[in-house]
Parts: C-alpha cells; sequence; structure tokens
C-alpha cells in the first residue's frame, strides 16, 4: 500500500496521484518536519512502514530484501545508501566510509539486539539513512519524532528506540539513493547553523559535555557535503 501524506498539497503532487491512482492525506497542522513523519506513520494501518521521501531514489528490490530480515523482534530495519550529488552518484566518499564503519556491528544478529552496540552506533553521530528506514509500528508505536528538533529529529528517534527491546536490522546493500541538493530542509539548517547546535544537544546524551563538545566539532566538518 502506498500513500502519498503531505502538509504542502499542490498540483504536482495531485497529478503524480491521479497518475498512479495513489490516496493524498493532507496534514492540516503544518507542525514542521517531525510532526509530518510522525503524520506519515499514522497514516495507513500497516504494522511495516517506511517513509519513502520525495528526493530521494529506491532500488526496485528494497521492498522485497527487507521483508526478508522481518521479524517480532525487529524496531527498525534499514539499509546502506549511495549519494547523489549535481546528478552524479557517489558510491563512498568520507561521510559514508564512517557511515558505514559506525553500522558494521549491527550487520551481525548477535549484536542487533544490544543496547550497548545500538547506542554505540549512534553516539559518534548518525549513520542511519532515514529514508532507507522500514519501522515495526507494532514496537516502536507513533509519536516517534516529537521533538524541537529541525534536522536532528531521525537521530533523537534512533536513539530512543536504541534502548527499547528490539533488534535494529542493517542490510549493508545501499538500496536507497541519497539526494543532497542546496534546496533540501537539512542544507538549509545546516546554512542557519542550527545543525551544529542539534548535534551538541545529541552528542550530550552519549557523552560529557567536554567530550561531546569536541566530537561535534569534528562532526560538524562532515556538514560540508551538505552545504
Amino acid at each position: 500500500m502506498v500513500v502519498i501524506a503531505t502538509s504542502t498539497p499542490n498540483r504536482f503532487i495531485r497529478y503524480v496521484a491521479d497518475k498512479y491512482g495513489l490516496k493524498v492525506i493532507v496534514n492540516a497542522e503544518k507542525g514542521g518536519i517531525a510532526a509530518d513523519f510522525d503524520f506519515a506513520l499514522s497514516c495507513t494501518d500497516s504494522e511495516l512502514v517506511t517513509i519513502a521521501h520525495q528526493d530521494d531514489i529506491y532500488d526496485q528490490k528494497y521492498l522485497e530484501s527487507l521483508l526478508k530480515v522481518v521479524d517480532d523482534e525487529m524496531l527498525i530495519a534499514f539499509t546502506d545508501s549511495h549519494e547523489l550529488k549535481n546528478d552524479r552518484i557517489e558510491k563512498t566518499n568520507v561521510n559514508l566510509f564512517i557511515k558505514r564503519c559506525l553500522l558494521f556491528l549491527l550487520r551481525f544478529r548477535l549484536f542487533q539486539g544490544c543496547t550497548i552496540i545500538k547506542r554505540l552506533c549512534l553516539s559518534f553521530g548518525n549513520p542511519i539513512c532515514c529514508p532507507s528506514v522500514m519501522f515495526n509500528r507494532s514496537l516502536t508505536g507513533d509519536g516517534l519524532f516529537i521533538s524541537d528538533f529541525k534536522s536532528n529529529m531521525d537521530w533523537f528517534a534512533w536513539t530512543k528506540l536504541s534502548v527499547r527491546k528490539g533488534r535494529f536490522i542493517y542490510l549493508k546493500y545501499p538500496f536507497v539513493i541519497h539526494r543532497i541538493h542546496k534546496g533540501s530542509a537539512t542544507s538549509s539548517v545546516i546554512r542557519d547553523k542550527m545543525r551544529v547546535k542539534e548535534d551538541l544537544e545529541m552528542f550530550r546524551q552519549f557523552w560529557p559535555e567536554p567530550i561531546a563538545y569536541i566530537i561535534g566539532r569534528i562532526y560538524g566538518r562532515s556538514e560540508i557535503n551538505n552545504s
């Protein structure tokens, strides 16, 4: 089942919906990106939901491959990704390499349900490609993204889930191509310098203040790729 959830209905969305016979559900409350994500999760009765971002490209085998690893212990399942910049696909770069290193242990079932490992993977940054994530709503529930964050609402959500019983399942194949461009919400937040503040707030959830500050300064350099 595919539905279009939006807080900004327009002609193009209606055209796409009519072309493919999709239902459009409009969020009238306009509460920001976090509220839009939570609204999208609530727009279907399915237990398994992926929030497919409008800018990104999905491999034809995305759904088939994730359904093969789903079980009752899965909180979220997600995949590796490539990046699309200026119409050029980058299969690897510094950011992607670091993310893959942080997620390495989650490739193995032995570690996927371990709270310490889940939090360790998130403690040096946000390595999870948000549009690749499939949610098991029977375990995650709704209201997952509720926060004051403008950019890190997904990192915040993964952090909340990391202390719950259940597995983070990581597939190393890049089933999603994540588009990075100047008009994206992430790029806008980076230009406004809000991302630096939000990153520090997240690192404080894992580290004492001095260490959080140092990691935050280093992490901030990676934002050049999104600026």
